[in-house]
């Protein structure tokens, strides 16, 4: 009983409740180092609303872009805003915010090299699980983590976390497992793809007579310069990077099918204009000739596989880019006989 009365006599001195109630912390404990990260701290007035931040950020909810209310005098402001129960003050957003002064900061970012100060690009990286060894380069040198991910045993990238650095594809061992997509001026892209292929197309047909003789084993090699090429694709679009970029993925995976055609061995058998799935090839009754629509021809092969004759040829044409430059590069263009049944002759 008498240590009940002690506590409440301590308790209820002067001196106690004076003391606890200008009580201080150790000023030690209150300041932070400067490596100490903590949450985001926004500056509204510096952001430019590139989205780089939420591209990068990769906790869930933890941050968004808003954009405040116009006013008679001015269009509303657009900023981030962090959600301190979502953010795991991971400071990627203030590592890739490319604006200076920064409109996010948190401390000393040290766990990410300053070269991954990025401006948002406008290419997305894709894997192509064709090509993939697995290798998993891409993911190791990845700065940022559940970009690149497995599952299922295929290395996928996560558009929603990537940043667009570019580092799995430096790092990548195989060219073209990983792609850089330019996510704009997609209707330009097509445009170029279409000036290409079109281009060698035609200029392949231009050499057809050399073509036609070649036999199973025997492989024709000739040399397109590309600068009268590129002039005409930066007549589409300024970009360079993307115009050399579209060069690179023709010439790395195009696989062009030739279709050759010998009228003076045809019997005007019409077995080829039955057989034909897109009406390519025709009977006229008055010139009593066989002709073949280049428009409208598939490169199937069936005409070819169909004759008896060997009127109709095919051949594989592939491609190199070298040197890499829009400048001084060449398309070296290799065509061979298809690995097909050859029809008699």
């Amino acid at each position: 009983m008498s240590s009940v009365i002690w506590y409440i006599y301590e308790f209820a001195r002067k001196s106690w409740a004076e003391n606890f109630a200008v009580a201080k912390t150790n000023p030690e404990i209150v300041e932070t180092p400067d490596r100490f990260r903590d949450f985001p701290q926004v500056f509204p007035e510096n952001c430019i609303a590139c989205g780089a931040c939420t591209a990068a950020c990769p906790a869930p909810q933890a941050i968004k872009l808003v954009r405040s209310e116009d006013t008679a005098d001015e269009e509303g402001q657009t900023y981030p805003v962090i959600n301190n129960r979502g953010c795991i003050r991971c400071g990627f957003c203030a590592e890739v915010c490319p604006t200076d002064p920064k409109t996010i900061t948190c401390g000393e970012n040290h766990l990410i090299r300053e070269e991954f100060t990025i401006l948002p690009s406008e290419i997305m990286y894709v894997i192509d699980d064709y090509l993939c060894i697995r290798c998993k380069k891409c993911m190791n040198s990845c700065p940022v983590y559940g970009a690149i991910y497995e599952e299922n045993n295929k290395i996928l990238i996560d558009k929603s976390v990537c940043i667009s650095c570019g580092e799995c594809l430096k790092n990548c061992p195989v060219k073209g497992a990983v792609k850089g997509i330019y996510v704009s001026n997609v209707q330009e892209q097509k445009k170029i793809i279409n000036l290409i292929v079109n281009t060698l197309e035609e200029y392949i047909d231009g050499q057809r007579d050399k073509i036609t003789p070649l036999k199973d084993t025997e492989v024709y090699k000739m040399d397109y310069p590309i600068k009268e090429l590129v002039e005409s694709a930066r007549s589409i679009v300024k970009n360079d990077a993307l115009i050399l970029d579209t060069f690179h993925k023709i010439t790395d995976r195009l696989n062009m099918r030739i279709v050759t055609w010998d009228e003076g061995k045809c019997k005007k058998c019409q077995l080829c204009v039955d057989e034909c799935p897109s009406g390519a090839i025709s009977y006229d009754k008055e010139e009593n000739v066989i002709k073949r629509d280049t428009n409208k021809c598939l490169r199937c092969s069936t005409c070819y596989q169909t004759c008896p004759f060997g009127v109709a040829g095919f051949f594989v044409a592939r491609f190199l880019l070298d040197p890499p430059s829009l400048e001084e590069g060449v398309i070296h263009i290799t065509i061979k006989a298809a690995p097909l049944p050859v029809g008699a002759d």
